[in-house]
């Protein structure tokens, strides 16, 4: 009796693609070892870059900064840039999305067993497509967020380096729980010295009197971030990194975060008091619409390869 021949399904990308060890897959199906020091150390660097409307967004500010921290955490990559560029296309195009949050990781990788020098390592590294990730959608960008100042100080610089992106994230997922007790959705986190870092996964900036500063220390310099700091540029409206205290923050005219997952983010509120009358102010909308603008414009975008 012949064999009945059964069709292989169809792989769904619609959810997201990942390459990872060395292979195309939806992201349902990607894995990595358990054993990984990316895993069990936090030994890994990442980053994220975001399509909107098939267009990639400052896709070599990322890749410029995704670099360095490779070469700062001492990590290789198996290819050069123009693959690891193909790559993250191949990623969007088979998952079909038209906005879709993009990253890369490269970890430490697994050692040889009994092994413990970082350096004999083999480092691994994987990458990901998936649907756009929203900190705050347009609709709660419309209102205005909420954040707290969180009493959990952030992991010392001089310990972590967050100009490299990590993992090192637990300082910042207690402080959400704090933020969220008391009805907060987003948090910023102090240093040592009780001044302003960053929030978990955002940089904040304070308005005042026509200036917009944001911290110049203990924080990731955000391609977001830096988006901001050139828009002001073009917008001549004085900004500039410099040290931001808690009193800065609380007698601002307005606050607004930045992140590639979400964009310019206005702060109506900060620890339960109104910030200016309440609502999204003059000056972050501005910003926030020639930042959404930026993304039809070839000197700040790329489109997504679909030929790959």
């Amino acid at each position: 009796m012949a064999a009945t021949s059964q069709e292989t399904p169809t792989p769904d990308y619609s959810q997201g693609v990942a390459f990872v060890n060395g292979e195309f897959v939806p992201i349902a199906d990607a894995k990595i070892s358990v054993l990984d020091w990316g895993v069990v150390r936090s030994d890994c660097t990442y980053d994220v870059v975001h399509v909107w409307k098939n267009r990639f967004f400052r896709l070599d500010h990322h890749l410029d900064r995704f670099q360095r921290s490779v070469a700062k955490l001492r990590l290789q990559l198996p290819f050069d840039r123009e693959t690891l560029e193909a790559t993250l296309h191949k990623c969007v195009s088979m998952s079909g999305l038209e906005d879709a949050y993009v990253s890369m990781t490269c970890t430490r990788g697994r050692p040889a067993k009994g092994v413990r020098d970082p350096r004999l390592a083999k480092n691994n590294f994987y990458c990901f497509a998936v649907p756009f990730v929203w900190l705050a959608t347009m609709e709660q960008q419309d209102v205005g967020a909420h954040m707290h100042i969180s009493s959990i100080p952030r992991i010392p610089a001089e310990s972590v380096d967050p100009t490299i992106k990590n993992y090192h994230w637990i300082d910042m997922e207690m402080s959400l729980f704090e933020a969220y007790e008391n009805d907060a959705n987003f948090v910023v986190l102090k240093d040592r010295d009780g001044n302003i870092t960053e929030g978990p996964g955002y940089n904040v900036f304070a308005l005042h009197n026509g200036k917009w500063i944001t911290p110049d220390h203990g924080v990731l310099e955000g391609v977001t971030r830096q988006t901001v700091l050139d828009l002001c540029n073009e917008l001549n409206v004085t900004a500039a990194p410099e040290k931001m205290t808690v009193e800065d923050l609380r007698s601002a005219d307005e606050i607004l975060v930045t992140s590639t997952a979400g964009g310019v983010m206005p702060v109506t509120k900060l620890n339960g008091r109104k910030i200016g009358d309440g609502t999204p102010g003059p000056a972050t909308t501005r910003l926030r619409q020639l930042y959404w603008a930026k993304h039809a414009d070839p000197a700040w975008s790329k489109p997504v390869r679909r030929d790959i």
